[in-house]
Parts: C-alpha cells; sequence; structure tokens
C-alpha cells in the first residue's frame, strides 16, 4: 500500500510512475477522498474548540448564579454533531484504504517502461544449451514413460492440471526440495520455517493477494481460511502488526510448501506437464531489511536463487522486468528463466522482488531505527525455486537417447547415490 502522505505530497511524481505501469492509472480519487477528509477534520477541530471553550464557561456561570440551560444544550447539539462528523471521518478512511489497497506499487524509477514481457530486459545468462543428437521428449512423456509422473490418475483423484509423483519420481522431487533447503539454511543464511498451508485474510490482504486477486486464490468455504499461493504469505506476515527489533535485521526466512492457484487468468496456457498446475511444491526465500539495503538484497537474493540453478547445471538467463509485467506489489522484480528443450525457450523458474515498504504497510511490519523512531521494514521475496518446474527442466535437460534421465551430481547424495532413472 502507498504511504497517502507521501500521496498527498508529490502526487504528480507518484501518478507519473504510476502511469508507467498503466497510462490509464489515475490518483484523482484518493487525491479527492483526502481533500473531503481534511475539510471534515477542519470542521471537527473547529467545533471541540468552540466546544472546550463553552465547556470552561459553565462552572463560572453556575457560580454566579445564572441559568445554564441553553448553553448545556447547544453543547448537547454540538457533541452529536461531532459525533457525526466522527463517523464520517471513519467512513471516509474506510473509503481511502479501500483505494489505495487497489492501487499498485509505484515501479523503480530506473527499470525499463514496457507494456509487457515482451519489453522486458535480458541482463544475463548462465550455461550454454545442451545440443541433443537424439530427437528429444518433452518432460511430461518422459515422465509417464518412467512410471515416475501420472497426470491420468492425479486428474481422476482431483481433476485437470493437478500432478501425481511416483515411486522414484516422488523421491526425486523431495531431493530437489531438500538440496534447495540446505542450500539456503547452510550456504546462504537463511532460517528455515515450516508455516501452516492456510492462512486468514488478513494475511491474504498484507502481502497483496486480495482484495485485486482474489479469483486466484482457492478459498475454504464458509471460513475466513485461503489455501496459499506461495509461502510468501504466511512468512511475510509472521510479523503482522509487530515491531522488529532492528539489531535482528536483515533477517532471512526460508519455507518449502505446497502451494494452491487458480490460475484464473490463464486459460490455455502450458496445460500440459507440470509447468502450470494448481498444486505445486516451491521453496520460498523471505526477506527483511531497512530501505537503504533492500536493493543490495535484492541482487543477494537473486543471485541465492541462481546458486541453485548453477548447481543443478541447468541453463538459465536473467530478467528485468519492464514496469508492465512487474507484479502488484512489487517495485522491481527479476526473473529467472530455465532454458525447456522441448520448448525450444526458456521458462520462468524463479521471481525475485522487491516490495520496498509496500507490504509492511499493508501488514503494520516495523522497526525501531536508531534514533527510536518506528520505520516500515523493506520486505522481498524469491523463488529458490518452484520445485516442480526444476523437476521438469531436470528431466528434459538430462535426457539421455533411450528416454532414461541423469540425475545431477548435485542431487546424487539425497538420492542414495542413484545416478540414473531407468525403465
Amino acid at each position: 500500500m502507498l504511504d497517502i502522505k507521501r500521496i498527498r505530497k508529490n502526487p504528480q511524481e507518484v501518478e507519473e510512475l504510476l502511469k508507467r505501469r498503466n497510462p490509464e492509472l489515475s490518483l484523482d480519487k484518493v487525491l479527492e477522498l483526502d481533500k473531503k477528509r481534511r475539510e471534515i477534520l477542519v470542521k471537527v477541530e473547529e467545533m471541540k474548540s468552540r466546544q472546550n471553550v463553552e465547556s470552561k464557561k459553565i462552572p463560572t456561570l453556575k457560580k454566579e448564579g445564572k441559568d445554564v440551560t441553553e448553553l448545556m444544550e447547544d453543547l448537547r447539539k454540538l457533541s452529536e454533531d461531532i459525533k457525526v462528523l466522527d463517523a464520517d471521518v471513519k467512513l471516509v478512511d474506510d473509503e481511502i484504504e479501500e483505494e489505495l489497497m487497489s492501487i499498485p506499487n509505484t515501479p523503480n524509477a530506473d527499470i525499463t517502461v514496457g507494456k509487457s514481457d515482451e519489453d522486458n530486459k535480458e541482463v544475463g545468462r548462465w550455461g550454454e544449451p545442451r545440443k541433443f543428437d537424439f530427437e528429444i521428449k518433452a518432460h511430461w512423456d518422459l515422465g509417464v514413460n518412467l512410471d515416475i509422473l501420472d497426470f491420468e490418475r492425479a486428474t481422476k483423484v482431483t481433476g485437470t492440471r493437478f500432478s501425481m509423483y511416483k515411486g522414484i519420481g516422488a523421491r526425486l522431487e523431495r531431493a530437489i526440495a531438500q538440496y534447495m533447503l540446505d542450500m539456503h539454511v547452510f550456504e546462504h543464511g537463511f532460517t528455515e520455517v515450516l508455516p501452516p498451508y492456510m492462512v486468514n485474510a488478513d494475511s491474504m490482504r498484507g502481502t497483496g493477494q486480495i482484495p485485486k486477486f482474489e479469483e486466484d486464490m482457492f478459498k475454504i468455504n464458509e471460513r475466513d481460511y485461503y489455501l496459499i499461493p506461495t509461502a510468501e504469505v504466511p512468512v511475510t506476515n509472521m510479523y503482522r502488526d509487530e515491531v522488529i527489533d532492528e539489531k535482528n535485521l536483515p533477517m532471512f526466512l526460508t519455507a518449502y510448501t505446497p502451494c494452491f492457484r487458480a490460475e484464473a487468468g490463464s486459460a490455455g496456457r502450458d496445460t500440459r506437464g507440470l509447468i502450470r498446475n494448481h498444486q505445486f511444491s516451491k521453496v520460498e526465500m523471505v526477506m527483511y531489511t531497512t530501505a537503504e539495503e533492500s536493493y543490495k538484497r535484492l541482487e543477494e537474493l537473486t543471485e541465492f536463487a541462481e546458486n541453485v540453478l548453477k548447481g543443478l547445471g541447468l541453463p538459465y538467463r536473467k530478467v528485468e522486468l519492464c514496469t508492465g509485467d512487474i507484479g502488484f506489489t512489487s517495485a522491481k522484480t527479476y526473473d529467472l528463466e530455465v532454458w525447456m528443450p522441448s520448448y525450444g525457450r526458456y521458462v520462468e523458474i524463479s521471481s525475485c522482488s522487491n516490495f520496498e515498504d509496500f507490504q509492511a504497510r499493508r501488514a503494520n511490519i516495523k522497526y525501531r531505527n536508531d534514533n527510536k523512531k518506528l520505520e516500515f521494514v523493506h520486505t522481498l521475496n524469491g523463488s529458490g525455486l518452484a520445485v516442480g518446474r526444476t523437476f521438469a527442466a531436470i528431466l528434459e535437460n538430462y535426457q539421455l537417447a533411450d528416454g532414461t534421465i541423469e540425475i545431477p551430481e548435485a542431487l546424487r547424495p539425497y538420492m542414495r547415490n542413484m545416478e540414473k532413472i531407468e525403465f
């Protein structure tokens, strides 16, 4: 959520940044509401001042033996009028908050202005896509042929866009997640968290999933709970409505969880395989830091995700998202895209974002600085990585001519030193 004081002080600057996202975005409504609120407050303060002055006359008038009935009646009416205006202020406050909740974060001034992913800027590559001397297969065919993936039975027990891992496939999925967690905990200095897989509406609101993206969430009927779309939600909201001791910043947290997404806006996209499912697993990284350090931490966070891909020997590219492609809550985002041979292109496998204080304002997460002043933290998060997509990338990049899969060396200790997935 944007700071209303910032909008009030620099409306043109804020609106110009927002229009880099979308030329249709406007601050007119929130500015109008803010003006209305301040006008009511002026009236309220005038009335309260008058109430204070008139109330002080009563003891003197009584002492002089004068009748204060009329004055008392005037003060009673004045008090009622003040209550009405106070209620009006509360209503306008609620309208302002609702409007602010619908306004996206301002993009970092340095990122490319663009309309879609076609305008994103590639900023780096690692690894060379493997050249195959045989006809390659897609991961869904490789997995089914090896009997380590079963999409048919997943569809039978649940529905489309669900997956089932079997045997060595289930073990490989677990190994991938364990490898990622171990790297983040023991090499990158994160604290592991195992959060709930359901959160309440306040948590979803805090990280920006609702109200704007509620249709993409799975809500529990008759309960104020949602299945988490990512561990970002419970882990970021751990400190909602709290003040963090500055000596504990920066704070690095990581979590491995299932993720649940309705994918309401993605009909027809990547419908086969593991790339876009309603349920998938992901290792998430979350950082809390100060404004002064947040962009340095974004580079660090992205590097941590890159280290996982490098460790697995998976070619990837790093992309800086343009203003038209960054998420609602993000100020700046890097996507890491892994090479998928069957697609003949790179596919997103991690998204690393700096939200600045946008989420912290919604979730009310603060710290006390050296001057004892309360400040909002800056939050960041990144996939470290999407486990299903990593599984798919390994199958495709490590496939052999006979349809078997070589297991990356980094994962072999987690697979009881197995070197290959065979028929």
